[in-house]
């Protein structure tokens, strides 16, 4: 479809600029014309961007890679929720049908003390891959790899920990947080493993540093207000809290 069919919009975006970490930033108008309902939201800016090129301005700086609601590399707050607040929807994943002609759209970064701005919509969220530095791995042998069907494991906990394994590490569900907790993401790659015979054997060493480490890198506690799981685009749940919590409380034990 020609991006100029007469249901087309004009939507007003109110973006996030900041020109890097130190320095001020504000919020700046700009207008997106000739909107077609099926477009994406990432590709709406693409085409912003390019106006904007053409005028020889800055173009928004924002983050991407895959488009198909893999990566979480989409890390956007829109109209104060993270991906937008459509269940299970990255950014990417999110269509301009969902707005009106004339709507005004509010794009923010991240906000979290663990995520500092690099530019524009564009936050470091190396924090969590230090989570998983810490202790989101196991230890074992790297050569000949054993067939799959080696080690049984029954399908109820091969199901859930396939449901823990979800996440995509987009840190929506710090963004979400009052307190900018990542218990959410934490405890997803803690429980993926912990039931899982190969994860088994350092699974107090595991939960205590991935937990040390999210308090480490600027990460604040779980108060249950559940706003991670609401916005979380692959519906982790917080059933996962509540098992790094037993985890962490077994590991003291020992």
């Amino acid at each position: 479809m020609s991006a100029h069919t007469s249901n087309t919009m004009t939507i007003t975006l109110h973006v996030w600029r900041q020109a890097g970490p130190n320095a001020p930033g504000k919020l700046e108008q700009y207008e997106a014309k000739n909107v077609s309902p099926d477009q994406s939201f990432l590709e709406m800016l693409d085409e912003v961007n390019e106006d904007l090129i053409k005028a020889g301005k800055d173009p928004i700086a924002f983050d991407h890679d895959c488009r198909e609601g893999i990566c979480g590399m989409c890390s956007s707050v829109i109209n104060g929720v993270p991906h937008g607040g459509q269940v299970r929807t990255t950014a990417c994943q999110l269509h301009m049908r969902t707005f009106k002609d004339g709507d005004a759209i509010y794009i923010e970064p991240w906000r979290a003390k663990a995520f500092p701005i690099i530019k524009d919509l564009i936050v470091d969220r190396n924090a969590l891959e230090r989570i998983m530095q810490a202790g989101g791995y196991t230890s074992c042998h790297t050569g000949g790899v054993p067939d799959g069907n080696a080690i049984l494991i029954p399908k109820p906990e091969a199901d859930y920990a396939m449901d823990a394994a979800e996440c995509i590490g987009c840190g929506a569900c710090v963004a979400a947080c009052p307190n900018g907790s990542a218990m959410l993401y934490t405890s997803a790659k803690v429980a993926q493993l912990s039931v899982l015979p190969q994860g088994k054997a350092e699974a107090a060493e595991r939960v205590c540093a991935m937990v040390d480490a999210m308090q480490e890198n600027g990460f604040g506690n779980c108060s249950n207000h559940y706003e991670c799981q609401a916005a979380c685009p692959k519906g982790i749940s917080v059933k996962f809290i509540a098992k790094l919590n037993r985890e962490y409380q077994k590991a003291l034990f020992k």
